[in-house]
């Protein structure tokens, strides 16, 4: 019994880690455009936070319909 509550624990460690790598690599993937389009790698935490406000309405108003939130993602 003990076994085999170590392998549910095990295999849930297991899931949960390659779920935080899977989002780890993509926060990672993001960033990287986010400086090489908006050419933020000179921009400090706060600033970059400031200029995504800035433009957020902006691009949530004007998002094409397949990048809306509603729609099934394509991936």
């Amino acid at each position: 019994m003990e076994q085999e509550d170590f392998k549910l624990r095990q295999s849930n460690y297991y899931e949960n880690r390659q779920a935080r790598k899977a989002r780890s690599r993509r926060l990672i993937q993001k960033g990287a455009l986010l400086e090489k389009y908006f050419q933020a790698d000179n921009l400090s935490v706060e600033q970059t936070e400031e200029l995504l406000k800035t433009f957020a309405g902006y691009v949530n108003a004007h998002k094409p319909n397949k990048f809306k939130n509603d729609q099934p993602n394509n991936n």
